[in-house]
């Protein structure tokens, strides 16, 4: 999955005014282990863009509760394929099927 996360100003600029934003942002990556993550900005906000192996549905909580009850943040999960992913789909079967 692909997992996009949004910060707003607050209480993102509280926590770096306390020295904490680091701190808090370093145990929730530690805790997801995500496959890779950058910051970057959203639409004017901070943000993060990670990619994590979702194996169930159920673990979704885990990984979007920290930002939220930390940061306030916005999380918006995306499926991922890999190229493998997408050749097991085999687009030509269903093409025959929805022509």
């Amino acid at each position: 999955m692909l997992v996009n996360v949004v910060f707003p100003a607050e209480p993102f600029n509280s926590l770096v005014r306390e020295g904490k934003a680091g701190e808090v942002i370093g145990r929730i990556v530690e805790d997801i282990k995500p496959e890779s993550i950058y910051f970057t900005d959203h639409e004017g906000n901070r943000g993060a863009v990670m990619l994590i192996n979702i194996p169930e549905a159920s673990d979704v909580p885990s990984i979007a509760e920290p930002w939220y009850l930390h940061f306030e943040a916005f999380c918006e999960f995306k499926i991922a394929m890999t190229p493998e992913d997408l050749m097991k789909a085999d687009l030509g079967k269903i093409a025959d099927k929805w022509k």
